[in-house]
């Protein structure tokens, strides 16, 4: 079993996500696959341990083991949190649903923080683009825009919706370039000053409930461990594929 294995026969949660999971998609969409996987608990106990993520096998599509995908969602990456809000669920197992119920102990006040300088980041590849080419990647200054939405949204109810309901037909004429610039800008600065408005007041909680997490983190590991057959020729099979040997 090498690490596309992993994925194959150790994925508790998958989806789809990119435009097909913000209500963006149009007929030349790719269809963006993400999801976790949990890495046997034997192949912790060698010195070299299994991957934190994987890419693959499957065109778009890329997968975290379960610890790295907590502690990136515990600090509130935008796109980790947004993994786990997808609306287009492809598989849970029990594991996987039990992640699921998790999603609300991953929120927190943090995102502002997150969200806001992940944000400013695309925006001054944006703005560096308009310098150097005459114009944005509209693309991307659309999917910046959604970003602004769900980072204001979350703050305000306390919810990470993905889907941009009645904002689609706005946003794909900013993808096609029909919108000038400054007046996206103007859009963007508008969103950000009412994300930071929304921090006020908030129903978010200002950390995530990690021991909750970990809690469950733990479980995942300890059942994992009691399933595990120390003779298991896949288990085996990543340790000699990963140059260790059996003791």
């Amino acid at each position: 079993m090498d690490s596309e294995a992993l994925v194959r026969d150790h994925t508790i949660y998958s989806c789809v996500m990119g435009s097909r999971a913000f209500g963006l998609a149009t007929d030349t969409s790719d269809t963006d696959r993400r999801g976790v996987f949990v890495a046997p608990t034997p192949l912790f106990w060698h010195f070299e341990k299994p991957p934190t993520h994987v890419e693959g096998p499957a065109e778009e599509q890329f997968s975290w083991e379960l610890e790295r995908f907590c502690e990136l969602a515990l600090r509130a990456n935008p796109n980790i949190l947004e993994c786990l809000h997808s609306p287009v669920v492809e598989y849970a197992d029990d594991t996987g649903r039990e992640l699921l119920a998790l999603r609300e102990a991953f929120l927190s006040l943090q995102a502002h923080d997150t969200f806001t300088r992940y944000a400013l980041g695309q925006r001054r590849k944006l703005e560096a683009d308009v310098r150097q080419q005459g114009a944005p990647r509209w693309k991307h200054a659309m999917h910046l825009l959604r970003l602004l939405m769900s980072a204001r949204d979350l703050l305000r109810t306390g919810r990470l919706t993905l889907d941009v309901g009645d904002q689609r037909e706005p946003l794909l004429a900013v993808k096609r370039g029909e919108v000038p610039w400054p007046h996206v800008e103007a859009w963007m600065a508008r969103l950000a000053t009412e994300a930071d408005e929304s921090v006020d007041g908030s129903p978010l909680p200002a950390e995530p409930d990690r021991p909750r997490v970990e809690d469950f983190l733990i479980r995942a590991r300890r059942a994992s461990a009691l399933q595990a057959d120390p003779d298991d020729e896949g288990v085996q099979g990543v340790v000699r594929g990963r140059g260790l040997r059996q003791s």
